[in-house]
């Protein structure tokens, strides 16, 4: 069974994803839960898995017991890479270790706009497949699951929606709660999705699978069969408005969705899905996957540091819009060729997006909304930063520049 109610008007927020707080009876749960206000995440890490981050990759990535490779034996038909982050999900509600899952589908009328949806059967799962775009409160379900008297439930949800969840965990009086998180995927509203759709191609409606790839291409899959790859630096991205991703999306402070309890996404996955399995119970929800999984090691290559200097420049001369390098058309195809080649790969390329999102968070919140970093940039933000010479200046940081309070 799928419920996708409808949902009351939310309430007027800014910097507000519209993760679906706003939208409950007690709106002002925004105030307790909301990442953009005063994020607290080395109390939640602890509190989630009994530790805050550490050094290393655990700076990068947040807390994790462990890290694969990974991809189903036999892929999911319409599954956006194989169909793992649904069929654990799945998984759960054939054990009968959760009552329903919170999870996304398309609209009736638009493949790629997300719907929230409750799912309380497994084979209901599949139409959650794939990738949607645009806003979506996925958290207003939780009324609904509350007068449904679910009592074990999963969640999948980007980080902005599991931040708030964390926050709100402990009232919400679940007797279990499995999170199963996907890291941010830069989001925008789906109508300029389909924008940039009508960019790529002469018949966007064509299109039905779009992934930017950790190879530096962007695949397309079409209504025909064709597949097609686009070079990133192909991408018509000059034509874009210059507010294409909100702020809210370009002052995330949660790339990796830290606070789930296994993370599942492409960043370090060199071909296939990147699985961080972050306490006991992602590691439950794994084991439940049996030999229908395979897993290897994370591979690393490349070096991340030209590639993040270059990204911070252009971020810096873009003067809040998009971070565009520009070059002769002549040498796009050459760069293009290259980047899959000498760039960073595998976990260094992962690393190098976390350290890009960090720049981005800190100088687009310096540009437009300086009064707001003090709170809203955690601890490790600065110290992932810092690595290329951004360092809070004064009123920058709670208690001040040196302050590692929240760290």
């Amino acid at each position: 069974m799928i419920r996708t109610p409808e949902f009351r008007d939310p309430a007027p927020r800014s910097l507000c994803t519209d993760c679906g707080i706003s939208r409950l009876e007690d709106a002002a749960a925004c105030g307790r839960a909301c990442q953009f206000i005063a994020p607290d995440y080395p109390r939640l890490e602890r509190s989630v898995h009994g530790q805050s981050r550490g050094d290393g990759d655990e700076l990068f990535f947040g807390p994790f017991e462990a890290m694969y490779r990974a991809r189903l034996r036999s892929p999911k038909q319409g599954a956006q890479w194989t169909g793992i982050t649904t069929t654990l999900a799945a998984r759960l509600l054939e054990t009968g270790a959760v009552e329903g899952v919170l999870t996304m589908v398309p609209d009736a009328d638009d493949i790629w706009k997300p719907r929230p949806a409750l799912i309380t059967d497994p084979q209901d799962m599949a139409r959650a497949r794939g990738m949607r775009m645009g806003y979506a409160p996925l958290l207003a379900l939780l009324e609904d699951a509350a007068v449904r008297k679910l009592k074990r439930l999963a969640v999948i949800g980007i980080p902005c929606q599991i931040y708030a969840l964390r926050s709100l965990e402990a009232e919400l009086g679940f007797e279990r709660l499995y999170v199963i998180g996907t890291p941010c995927s830069d989001n925008t509203t789906t109508e300029n999705f389909h924008h940039f759709l009508s960019l790529l191609d002469e018949d966007p409606a064509a299109i039905t699978y779009l992934e930017f790839r950790a190879d530096f291409r962007v695949e397309l899959r079409y209504t025909d069969g064709r597949v097609r790859l686009i070079p990133f630096l192909a991408l018509p991205i000059s034509d874009l408005p210059r507010d294409f991703f909100p702020l809210t999306c370009r002052t995330c402070v949660d790339y990796t969705n830290a606070l789930a309890d296994i993370t599942v996404g492409y960043m370090g996955g060199q071909g296939e899905q990147w699985l961080l399995v972050r306490n006991a119970r992602g590691a439950e929800m794994l084991a439940g996957l049996g030999d229908e999984v395979i897993l290897s090691a994370p591979g690393s290559g490349g070096k991340r540091a030209g590639a993040v200097k270059g990204f911070i420049a252009n971020t810096e001369r873009a003067a809040g819009g998009l971070p565009l390098r520009r070059m002769p058309d002549w040498l796009r195809p050459i760069v293009s060729w290259l980047m899959p080649r000498t760039g960073p790969k595998g976990l260094e390329f992962a690393r190098a997006r976390v350290e890009m999102k960090a720049a981005e968070t800190i100088l687009h919140l310096r540009r437009e909304m300086p009064a707001k970093m003090k709170n809203m940039i955690p601890g490790h933000v600065w110290s992932v930063a810092a690595l290329y010479g951004l360092a809070p200046e004064q009123g920058e940081r709670r208690g001040g520049p040196g302050d590692r309070s929240d760290d």
